[in-house]
C-alpha cells in the first residue's frame, strides 16, 4: 500500500511538472495595501503596530501556531497609564466568507436538510485577544458597531429567511461550529503591557486556518471610549507542491480536473496489476 501511494504521488508530480511550465503558475505575490486608520478627533493619542512579518507559509504539516504583535500608546497620560485606565483589543481576522447554515430534521427515518439561511461575509477566523474581558472595556453598543468580539460579530442573512423565527438559533449555531472547529478563539487576557506605553497581543493561527489576506486590527479605548483603531494586512500562503497544486486548481480547474482522473485511472490500474491473482 505504501508502494502505491509513493507511485500515485510520484505519478502527480511528473504530470504537474509540464503543466507548471506551460501555464507558468506561480504562488501570488503579496499584495500589501496602506494601514487603515480610523481615529476619534476627541483624543490625542495615537496607536501603532507592527508584527515580524506580512506573510505567514503555511506548509503540509502546519498545526497552528501563535504570533505576537507589538504596539505602542503615543502622547498617552502617565497618570492613566499607571491607573489602567488604557484598554487594547487585537483581532486576526481571516478573508471574508458568505456562509450557509443548515439545519438537519428526522423525515420518515431519514436526515435530511429541512431549512437553511445564508449570511453576509463575515470573517472565515478570528482570534482576539485584549487587556480584560470585553463587557470591562466598554459597552455592548460600542463593540457591536466595531465589530469586536466573537458574540459582537454581525451576521446578517441575506435572501429569504422566512417569518424569522429561526434567526437567532441559526447565529447562535454559526459561531457556535466556528468555535468548535477553532477558527474562532479569543483570549481575554492576552493583550499584556510590557512597559507603561509599551504592548504585546499574542493571537492564535488554528491549524485549519483560510488561506488568503488577513488583517490584524488593533482598538485602543481609554475609560471605555473609543480612540483610535488600526489595521495591517497579514497575507497565509500554502507554500510547495500544495501551493502549485492549490493554484492549478483554482485558476486553471479544467486541466487539474483532466490530471486527477488520468492519476486516478492510472492508480487504479497499477493496483490491479500489483494485487491481481494469477
Amino acid at each position: 500500500m505504501r508502494a502505491l501511494l509513493s507511485m500515485s504521488l510520484l505519478l502527480m508530480s511528473i504530470a504537474l511538472l509540464p503543466i507548471a511550465l506551460l501555464t507558468g503558475t506561480r504562488p501570488a505575490a503579496a499584495q500589501i495595501s496602506d494601514p487603515t486608520v480610523s481615529i476619534n478627533d476627541k483624543f490625542v493619542e495615537r496607536i501603532d503596530i507592527g508584527i515580524s512579518t506580512n506573510e505567514i507559509a503555511i506548509a503540509s504539516d502546519f498545526s497552528g501556531a501563535d504570533i505576537t504583535v507589538f504596539g505602542a500608546i503615543d502622547r498617552a497620560d502617565e497618570l492613566l497609564l499607571s491607573t489602567f485606565a488604557y484598554d487594547v483589543v487585537v483581532a486576526l481576522e481571516g478573508p471574508r466568507k458568505s456562509t450557509t447554515v443548515r439545519r438537519k430534521e428526522r423525515v420518515a427515518g431519514i436526515w435530511i436538510n429541512r431549512h437553511s439561511i445564508r449570511f453576509e461575509p463575515i470573517p472565515a477566523s478570528y482570534s482576539m485577544s485584549s487587556t480584560r474581558p470585553l463587557a470591562d472595556i466598554a459597552n455592548l453598543l460600542e463593540l457591536s458597531a466595531r465589530d469586536i468580539g466573537i458574540a459582537n460579530l454581525r451576521l446578517i442573512p441575506s435572501g429569504n429567511i422566512g417569518d424569522g423565527s429561526r434567526l437567532t438559533d441559526f447565529r447562535d449555531a454559526l459561531r457556535r461550529i466556528k468555535q468548535t472547529s477553532g477558527l474562532y478563539q479569543r483570549d481575554p487576557t492576552g493583550v499584556q503591557f510590557i512597559s507603561k506605553a509599551l504592548f504585546k497581543a499574542s493571537v492564535r493561527l488554528p491549524a485549519s486556518i483560510p488561506i488568503g489576506q488577513h488583517r490584524v486590527r488593533a482598538v485602543l479605548y481609554k475609560n471605555g471610549e473609543f480612540v483610535m483603531e488600526k489595521m495591517i494586512p497579514l497575507r497565509v500562503v500554502k507554500t510547495g507542491l500544495e501551493q502549485f497544486i492549490f493554484n492549478l486548481a483554482h485558476t486553471h480547474s479544467f486541466i487539474y480536473g483532466l490530471i486527477a482522473v488520468l492519476i486516478a485511472t492510472l492508480t487504479g490500474w497499477l493496483g490491479s496489476l500489483i494485487f491481481r491473482k494469477d
